[in-house]
């Protein structure tokens, strides 16, 4: 999630923002109203029209003219990234761009706790949890973004791969893996294209005593010098971007870091638009990219593709 904005993958960059006032129990903007059933009226006018869309577990959809309502009554103990595997999951094809996905996501969260950035910290504080300790097994096969226990052995891996005190993380996002390197003791940056996420992320990371410093930056161009920092990684960034950019990314990466680069892609025949997902990645892609790079590198699985790239 990310004035915050957040990357709707083909479409553009949707601008949200999180920490926006709202009604209490309800959240809206000009495509999306969600409103949580238990904290807000229903509002009646835009659901006494026609039988709902769809009903599903956590979910009653209307489509009310030019905007979509969703109603539910998750509870502030369910706020956590595995919304995101509720929302694919259960509105499949009624959600089909990942600025109404985003759009969504953002309405649950501020929907469920009337203050935004208790909400949101909530949202972190379980999210960080869930990631820490999974509760379940996982298939491998199982994409790490439909659920935080699936991306768990993601988040181990990447924390198992960095060299040195200092990293640098392009293309964070929520920044979870910024904050769980941070509360292993290591200086860390993380970066985003769009303000209002790194803005949540440093209101988060303040809030919870975390040292991680957000920058808003393309991953094309950072904001750093030369060799400055020990690691840099890119975990579950490349797929979200255009084929032509990856080569720039790769290389700003290499240009930064002192002792390696970890880059983690997710495993998928067809790219998951709901996601804001552009391309796929196989292996041969991935030792295509370490190979044009001319340094040391290896190519694994492990819930996903890595490329870890030594300097």
């Amino acid at each position: 999630m990310r004035d915050a904005e957040v990357t709707a993958g083909a479409a553009g960059t949707v601008r949200i923002d999180p920490l926006a006032p709202s009604h209490p129990g309800r959240w809206e903007d000009q495509h999306v109203v969600v409103c949580h059933v238990d904290r807000a009226p229903v509002p009646v006018r835009l659901v006494a029209a026609r039988p709902p869309e769809r009903v599903t577990e956590h979910f009653e959809v209307h489509h009310p003219g030019d905007r979509l309502l969703v109603l539910h009554r998750l509870r502030p103990d369910e706020l956590d990234d595995d919304i995101a595997g509720l929302i694919a999951g259960e509105l499949t094809g009624l959600v089909t761009s990942a600025g109404d996905f985003e759009r969504i996501f953002t309405g649950v969260v501020r929907s469920t706790i009337s203050d935004p950035l208790t909400a949101w910290s909530t949202f972190y504080a379980n999210s960080l949890a869930a990631l820490r300790s999974p509760d379940r097994t996982v298939d491998p096969g199982v994409a790490p973004e439909s659920s935080l226990a699936a991306f768990a052995p993601v988040h181990e891996r990447a924390l198992a791969e960095v060299r040195g005190r200092t990293v640098l993380d392009v293309g964070s996002c929520f920044g979870f893996l910024p904050l769980r390197l941070a509360q292993e003791g290591l200086d860390v940056v993380a970066t985003d294209h769009t303000p209002g996420t790194m803005g949540l992320l440093g209101a988060i990371a303040r809030r919870r005593g975390e040292t991680v410093r957000p920058v808003v930056a393309d991953a094309r161009a950072l904001p750093a010098a030369d060799r400055s920092v020990d690691t840099v990684t890119a975990v579950h960034l490349l797929e979200h971007l255009p084929t032509r950019d990856t080569a720039a990314v790769l290389d700003e990466a290499l240009r930064v870091a002192r002792r390696r680069v970890v880059v983690a892609v997710p495993h998928e025949d067809v790219p998951e638009p709901v996601y804001g997902h552009l391309r796929t990645f196989d292996d041969a892609d991935l030792r295509a990219l370490g190979e044009r790079t001319g340094r040391p590198f290896t190519v694994s699985d492990d819930h996903g593709g890595w490329l870890v790239i030594d300097l």
